[in-house]
């Protein structure tokens, strides 16, 4: 069958046009394929079950499933290299932690540089810690607590989860800003039953675990480590107000390798903005002890840096290595 000249010309401006429709669609339609989350601590602790809760919530609203995959190990390092050694496309994100910012100075020989090559999407809240202490401990407030460790130096004993943990830096901060010698006592699994025997005195304690310990009694809670004060813990004032300049909260956010096209950032930005913006969600948020607050991605990076400054010089002054 013969062509004419036309229709040759018509098929062949059609043929070229081909190869860059598929781009353009995709970009356009970001996501156009199921979207992994990556969290890189454990599952059931909140950075995992924020994940869990956000995810559900960005199918709907964009349209594929968001997968939650939990890849903890070495301070979260693991799961932080898979994302950011993954393809720079938007469906590989990492549910970062604070920690994430703070581990270049805890472990000196990574092949990533977190603040360069990670990408900030969007923020999903703070999640502060209680100081709380155990009855025995003859103190109701954290002047009574400072005077009380001046006082009496090395006699209490504090428990974390871990050397290089959010709450053990949070105490590392509050011990350079104030000088006093209380005694960190690392776990490695939980340490509630000595906190509760009085073996330790002092722990930073993430809220929902210690919530009704605080409530009968068996512990007493001293200041937060937010700003301000918690809803789960209104009658519990922040450290700073005590002691200026004081914020030792941990955080959670989303991230993405670097190269990661600028309107998958900002599709995913609006999308997770628009999820915390859901009153249920927050109230579901708040139960877990995490304060949701929206941010821009040039934000988050803004908080990213310096929260890697600040936790370098916390873990520089306290000298801490971890194995």
């Amino acid at each position: 069958m013969k062509l004419s000249r036309r229709r040759l010309f018509a098929l062949a401006a059609a043929g070229a046009g081909l190869p860059s429709w598929p781009g353009r669609a995709s970009a356009a339609t970001y996501p156009s394929r199921p979207v992994h989350l990556i969290v890189d601590i454990p599952a059931g602790l909140a950075p995992d079950v924020l994940a869990r809760l956000v995810a559900p919530q960005l199918a709907q609203r964009l349209g594929q499933d968001f997968v939650v995959e939990d890849k903890p190990g070495a301070g979260g390092n693991i799961g932080a290299d898979y994302v950011l050694h993954a393809a720079a496309d938007g469906y590989t994100l990492l549910v970062m932690i604070s920690g994430n910012a703070a581990n270049a100075a805890l472990y000196p020989n990574l092949d990533f540089d977190f603040v360069r090559d990670i990408v900030p999407v969007a923020f999903l809240g703070y999640t502060p810690f209680v100081v709380v202490v155990h009855p025995s401990v003859p103190v109701k407030t954290i002047p009574e607590l400072i005077a009380y460790a001046k006082a009496n130096p090395g006699k209490l004993n504090l428990a974390s989860q871990g050397a290089g943990t959010a709450p053990h830096l949070a105490f590392e901060l509050f011990r350079m800003m104030t000088g006093v010698n209380i005694v960190h006592v690392p776990y490695r699994g939980s340490y509630m039953p000595d906190l509760l025997a009085g073996q330790v005195q002092v722990a930073f304690a993430t809220v929902p675990p210690v919530l009704g310990y605080i409530h009968n009694g068996k512990l007493s809670a001293l200041g937060v480590t937010s700003v301000k004060s918690m809803a789960a813990l209104p009658d519990v004032p922040p450290i700073g107000a005590y002691l200026p300049g004081y914020e030792g909260s941990g955080w959670a956010g989303v991230g993405a390798p670097r190269g990661t096209p600028a309107a998958a950032v900002a599709t995913l930005n609006k999308a997770i903005n628009g999820v915390l913006a859901d009153p249920a969600l927050q109230a579901r948020c708040i139960a877990l002890g995490a304060v949701p607050e929206p941010m821009t991605s040039s934000q988050f990076g803004t908080l990213i840096a310096s929260a890697a400054s600040k936790w370098g010089k916390v873990i520089s002054f306290a000298n801490i290595k971890v194995d």
